[in-house]
């Protein structure tokens, strides 16, 4: 009998302890590529990249296919992400402006919840110069810190360290980034407090051709197969540009090997591992180069969770579509975090769990003010709604695109005003009607938005970066000579 108490009691303690560790909050390591589209990986059916690493990820995760980048470039994307709001909530609608140090974001609503926080990497939200010092006032809750606001110099990278030190990466950035979140990994314990791991690249944008050579090597005498809505006239353009771009995210996969190998070491088995992207790139698809535009290229990113406790760890894909706000919601239900009022994105964390099934209503694409390239190729704003099976945009003179991605993958045949689309066409309208009013968004010129939050353009509607913020004042830019490793 007094074997059987004492059994009985063994099972209630690890019972107890079972529950125990199964409430605890999980970790999260958010791993954000810059410029990657959903098509350039293994896992969603490029045939030409190599991704060993993300393939087998996404063998045991949720991939979800029809993840949109609501407003498709750097900073607009990620103030959404940290903030779950659009970007006339948030006036983050352009790069190289400033999230409002005051705004309620990830950071900060995770260290609330009791977590530790660290970012690593590129941070694209501060808008006083891309080199510039950011004050502690200004990281949004991240205390773990290496971090620049932005390059693309990958083999010559700077950053701004704990210490308030500038310093640079030794090699190509985004492996000693990893490294650097690995080291961080080593230093925790399965019984630790919870840690928000955040990791920005800077790769795959261009320049293309600066990955490390090892990576570039089985690209440069492969006969790459290129997307179908590529023009003969530019195909060996693309060509020279995709071996350097597929360069890059073999490297960025590897980097993905050394994080999940790391997570395996230390048995951090409590952890929400995302991949995703900011946005796609055209790379000559349409006849175009980079982003901001409707097309899937731009609009579409990869989106892979794992969290084997809560989502299974066997391959699922959801096809439903989520955008940028919807991001942060999911992540704190997912880590039994209250979601703030702040936040207008909606919660998927069910749909990721395969408990729930949504209308498809779509969700918003969208170019508040065309910028940059976009503006030189006399770009336009837009406000569009993205289905699993359609694609509508309208511009400010009215209905401008309207595809059937599942009969036309590319986006070759623009069905507005086509007599057999009209009733789809009329549908979309009132999608599009409710996301806007959603949205508060009244869809005007672009530059009424750049006046009501004063921001200063240039004559293509980029907020200034070179030497100067975007009030004006004036930057004084590192020697990069002079900065230790």
């Amino acid at each position: 009998m007094k074997n059987k108490l004492f059994c009985v009691s063994v099972l209630g303690f690890i019972s107890l302890n079972a529950m125990a560790q199964t409430s605890k909050k999980p970790n999260v390591i958010f791993v954000l590529a810059d410029e990657c589209r959903a098509q350039a990986t293994g896992f969603n059916g490029d045939p030409n990249v190599q991704t060993p690493e993300l393939d087998r990820l996404a063998d045991s995760s949720v991939n979800m296919t029809n993840t949109i980048s609501c407003c498709p470039v750097s900073g607009p994307y990620r103030a959404s992400l940290m903030t779950g709001q659009y970007p006339l909530t948030n006036g983050f609608f352009i790069n190289d402006v400033e999230l409002d140090p005051d705004a309620n974001s990830m950071g900060k609503i995770y260290k609330a919840a009791g977590y530790e926080t660290a970012y690593i990497g590129k941070w694209h939200l501060d808008g006083h110069g891309r080199n510039s010092f950011i004050s502690k006032s200004r990281r949004q809750g991240f205390d773990y810190w290496k971090v620049l606001e932005c390059t693309h110099n990958y083999n010559n990278s700077i950053y701004w360290d704990n210490n308030d030190q500038l310093r640079k990466w030794k090699g190509y950035d985004a492996i000693d980034q990893t490294r650097d979140a690995v080291e961080y990994l080593s230093t925790k314990k399965s019984d630790d407090k919870p840690f928000l791991l955040f990791l920005s690249w800077g790769s795959p944008h261009s320049p293309y051709g600066t990955a490390p050579s090892r990576f570039k090597a089985p690209y440069k005498n492969m006969n790459l197969k290129l997307r179908g809505n590529v023009p003969d006239s530019l195909k060996r353009k693309a060509i020279r540009d995709l071996i350097g771009y597929y360069s890059h995210i073999s490297a960025l996969d590897s980097c993905i090997g050394l994080l999940q190998k790391a997570i395996r070491k230390n048995k951090l088995t409590n952890t929400i591992f995302v991949f995703t992207s900011d946005h796609g790139a055209l790379l000559r698809s349409h006849g175009f180069q980079y982003k901001q535009q409707a097309y899937d290229e731009s609009i579409k990113v990869p989106f892979l969770i794992n969290y084997p406790r809560l989502l299974g760890d066997k391959k699922r894909v959801v096809d439903t579509p989520i955008s940028t706000p919807d991001l942060l919601p999911t992540l704190l239900s997912l880590s039994n975090i209250s979601i703030p009022q702040s936040i207008e994105g909606a919660d998927q964390s069910k749909l990721l769990m395969g408990k729930d099934t949504i209308e498809d209503n779509g969700v918003l694409i969208a170019c508040y003010q065309p910028f940059g390239q976009w503006n030189i190729f006399k770009g336009r704003e837009y406000r569009g709604v993205r289905t699993k099976q359609y694609t509508y945009v309208k511009d400010l003179k009215g209905p401008w695109m309207l595809f059937d991605n599942y009969k036309d993958p590319y986006q070759m045949n623009n069905l507005i005003n086509d007599p057999d689309y009209k009733l789809i066409e009329e549908d979309l309208e009132v999608k599009l009607c409710q996301l806007l009013d959603k949205t508060n968004d009244a869809f005007l010129p672009g530059m009424r938005y750049v006046n009501k939050w004063e921001y200063k353009v240039n004559k293509t509607g980029t907020a200034s970066y070179r030497g100067t913020n975007f009030k004006g004042d004036t930057i004084i830019e590192p020697n990069m000579k002079n900065i230790p490793y």
